[in-house]
């Protein structure tokens, strides 16, 4: 054997460097394709793709990246739990330089991350805020034989048309599909059951911290109960939304399908809104 086949073969016998890189040889070594790991995990094409690029930064948070990882981990036959240690310890590496921040808040936590809805509004009334100040400005402070443009006031309100117009189609794009799949990840050890309406169990189990778990999308009317609601974060279709509760509470038959879970999220918002305007 030539020094330059020993080489060669010494290339290919070298493990795939990184949790990703693993992740992504073993599902090529079944045959696999994104698409049809993405069918049998019930983790969308685009979660997939950043797992096997090891890019867990851009999973939904932490607690999505160790869940996601374990099922993917599951389905091409590695140890789950040895994978989530290894995202969990590529993730630490990543964050090293901003260890104080992360203590505090955590990117895409949906526990304590604030709402992009709420975000994309902010900017939005910036927007119009500045605005305003800007028209006000130029009336109060113009000599009065320096009466306004016109063609001014009508272009920057054509510019904040356009700022609220791109605030709103921002906030709808991140406003999940009543069609999308329903998935929960535990943060912490919990009990959770997970029926059709009428009553066939399709999942009872305790959940450990990073477990998750698609409701089918075929179940009619699904519904979930738990006493520890504060431990299970909820995804529709990839996108986070509120928790059932944010303490300890028992919940028995909850209804769980996405289009429940929007209407329960309007609800709970619109219960603030109304409570300051009866003040």
């Amino acid at each position: 054997m030539t020094e330059g086949e020993e080489t060669s073969e010494a290339v290919h016998e070298t493990p795939p460097a990184g949790v990703g890189a693993q992740l992504r040889a073993a599902r090529e070594a079944q045959g696999k394709s994104v698409d049809a790991m993405a069918a049998t995990t019930r983790i969308s094409v685009r979660h997939i793709e950043h797992l096997d690029n090891g890019e867990f930064d851009l999973l939904p948070g932490r607690i999505y990246a160790i869940g996601f990882a374990k099922t993917y981990a599951k389905e091409v036959g590695l140890d789950p739990e040895d994978v989530a240690d290894q995202v969990r310890a590529e993730m630490g590496e990543e964050r090293a330089d901003h260890t104080n921040y992360d203590a505090t808040f955590e990117p895409g936590d949906p526990a304590r991350a604030p709402g992009r809805k709420l975000m994309w509004f902010s900017i939005f009334a910036v927007a119009l805020l500045l605005a305003g100040l800007f028209v006000f400005a130029r009336e109060l402070f113009a000599p009065a034989a320096d009466l306004p443009s016109l063609v001014e006031q009508e272009q920057a309100e054509q510019a904040a048309q356009r700022a609220a117009a791109a605030a709103s189609e921002q906030v709808a794009a991140q406003t999940p599909d009543a069609s999308g799949d329903v998935t929960i990840t535990a943060e912490g050890e919990a009990w959770v059951r997970i029926a059709d309406g009428e009553g066939r169990v399709l999942n009872e189990e305790i959940l450990a911290e990073g477990d998750s778990f698609t409701v089918p999308s075929d179940a009619e009317n699904p519904q979930i109960s738990t006493a520890r609601p504060d431990l299970l974060a909820i995804t529709i279709g990839g996108k986070a939304v509120p928790k059932l509760a944010e303490e300890m509470r028992t919940f028995i038959d909850e209804p769980f399908s996405a289009r429940a879970l929007l209407a329960r999220g309007q609800q709970t918002q619109a219960e603030p809104e109304s409570q300051a305007a009866s003040r």
